[in-house]
């Protein structure tokens, strides 16, 4: 294969003593774990893939480690991101990874990027460094990296997990299709729950994010055949990898015959590209959220009304095992499919209310699920309708805290 150009760099007598088992192997010797020594590896995203990715790159011996991340430790990312740990919560995620990664092997250097990549920056970022390995959980972010690598002509290393399922791929212009060439076009918003919403086997991640840390070390060595023209699909449950080709598009509007997307034309907005609102977040529920045509309740005047004599109706737009974690006592469950699809308005507690003139607040996680939903019934004439500021998440923080976050 055609390996990413990269210098090699000597090795120290205690460095040879921490690869000796890489330099016996063929195809790598001194010389390839020089290379590795010399490489440049940035991790966007120091989460569920990233961190497996960034454990293995620095026990690899590759010698500078970016990491891209503006986010914090949460509890619940201590499942799967083994990166962090408890006495990490509330610390950037940048600075717990790169401490943990120093104690993995002090002999590599970390570059902390302690912000959220987007196209103002991303190509000063990337350019850098030699292959880029997308941790990421959303689709503006995933399009924003295959087009800044394609630009710069970097092999892009990427990694999707859902609940139980993994792909994996490199996208790699020259040699091979881009990510857009795969999937030209972003699923519409709330259409592809995120890990947050419709959760992820935590053991998963380590399966998905070796193999990528498996691809980029072939990258720098120019060992094997990489994932270059074919997508890998693994069922973590029938415990299945499967292989499918994938070609490139020559109508691809960055890597095809007649781009329009190029270094003169500069990178698009991708959050408009993929229909999200502006400042959408990593973790933040998918659907569009609410804006300033729809209703607001926030969670202290729920709970004043709710303690009233006449209370309003709430209903509950997750699923079973969300509310499970943590509830609003007295919602109604009523999943948002329900409203998508028109068979919430004949649920008994829902007509009744609407009939009677009674309020309706609509909530879910953070937001997102129940703006979808208030709009879908105001659309569909009910009245009196509106969604919970912040979900169940706000109504944790500010009025019940003895519940879970997650």
């Amino acid at each position: 294969m055609t390996a990413r150009t990269v210098n090699a760099q000597a090795l120290s007598r205690d460095e040879v003593a921490r690869y000796a088992r890489h330099i016996l192997l063929p195809g790598v010797g001194m010389a390839g774990q020089e290379r590795l020594a010399a490489a440049r590896v940035l991790v966007v995203g120091a989460g569920g893939l990233g961190s497996p990715a960034l454990l293995y790159l620095a026990a690899a011996g590759v010698g500078t480690i970016g990491i891209v991340d503006a986010d914090v430790v949460e509890t619940s990312n201590l499942q799967r991101q083994v990166v962090h740990s408890d006495a990490d919560v509330g610390r950037l995620k940048t600075s717990s990874a790169a401490e943990t990664v120093a104690t993995v092997n002090p002999h590599v250097t970390v570059v902390r990027h302690d912000v959220r990549l987007d196209a103002s920056n991303a190509l000063d970022v990337l350019r850098d460094y030699d292959v880029v390995i997308d941790g990421t959980d959303n689709f503006p972010t995933r399009y924003l990296l295959n087009d800044a690598c394609v630009l710069l002509g970097i092999p892009h290393v990427w990694g999707s997990i859902y609940r139980f399922d993994g792909q994996v791929s490199v996208w790699w212009a020259g040699h091979g299709p881009c990510y857009r060439c795969v999937f030209p076009e972003p699923p519409p918003p709330g259409a592809v729950p995120s890990c947050a919403e419709g959760g992820v086997l935590g053991v998963l991640c380590a399966a998905i994010g070796s193999v990528q840390v498996t691809e980029t070390v072939k990258i720098v060595l120019g060992l094997g055949e990489t994932l270059t023209g074919r997508l890998l699909v693994h069922d973590a449950l029938r415990m299945t990898w499967d292989t499918l080709p994938v070609r490139r598009d020559p109508g691809c509007p960055v890597c095809g015959d007649d781009p329009s997307i190029t270094l003169a034309t500069g990178l698009v907005d991708y959050e408009a590209f993929c229909g999200m609102p502006v400042g959408a977040v990593s973790g933040a529920d998918p659907a569009a959220g609410p804006g300033a045509d729809l209703p607001l309740v926030s969670v202290s005047s729920l709970a004043a009304a709710l303690a009233s004599e006449t209370p309003p109706l709430l209903v509950d737009v997750r699923g079973d095992d969300e509310r499970s974690i943590a509830a609003i006592p007295t919602a109604v469950a009523i999943h948002l499919d329900a409203f998508r699809d028109g068979t919430a308005y004949a649920r008994r507690e829902l007509a009744d209310a609407v009939a009677a003139g009674r309020p309706v607040v609509i909530h879910c996680k953070v937001g997102g699920r129940s703006a979808e939903a208030a709009r879908l019934a105001l659309a569909a004439g009910l009245t009196g309708v509106a969604s919970l500021d912040g979900g169940v998440l706000a109504w944790v923080h500010e009025i019940d805290p003895s519940q879970p976050e997650y």
